[in-house]
């Protein structure tokens, strides 16, 4: 697979995974983690609202807005589940600002790139193909490249 196939900022990170060896792979991602932006206040009290992963053991959920051609997602995940918020924050900080249709063309198996297979089991990876499924499905409605109020 190749990161030309990936949004700039995806592929830059999928890089830096690659210059991580065993342990530090899992390490970088939970300092992903630690920067994933919380829920802006207009959104805390519309997680009702907010698209959720149900195919993830943890509850995660994700409201996606798109403008000028350019999609922003947010994400709503436990810190309790520092795995799986640094699965959303490198697809979130990874995939902001890119167009629809760039979002929908990053091959499902991306992470196969990083190398997280070596150190996180195959479960917990389909989770982090559960989120970018569900990234997806919200940037689909906004192909044509006009701008939506929210993908739900």
């Amino acid at each position: 697979m190749s990161t030309n196939e990936m949004p700039p900022r995806l592929a830059a990170l999928v890089e830096d995974f690659s210059y991580c060896v065993g342990q530090e792979k899992l390490e970088y991602l939970l300092d992903l983690a630690q920067g994933l932006a919380p829920l802006p206040p207009r959104l805390h009290d519309q997680r009702d609202q907010m698209d959720e992963v149900h195919e993830c053991m943890t509850p995660v959920f994700i409201h996606a807005e798109a403008t000028d051609n350019q999609m922003h997602y947010f994400f709503d995940v436990p810190a309790e589940s520092p795995t799986v918020r640094g699965f959303a924050a490198l697809l979130g900080e990874g995939l902001n600002g890119a167009s629809p249709s760039q979002i929908i063309a990053v091959p499902s198996e991306f992470y196969l790139d990083t190398g997280l297979q070596s150190v996180l089991s195959a479960q917990r990876l389909s989770g982090l193909s559960a989120i970018l499924v569900h990234m997806k499905k919200l940037a689909t409605p906004h192909l044509d490249g006009r701008s939506q109020p929210d993908a739900n």
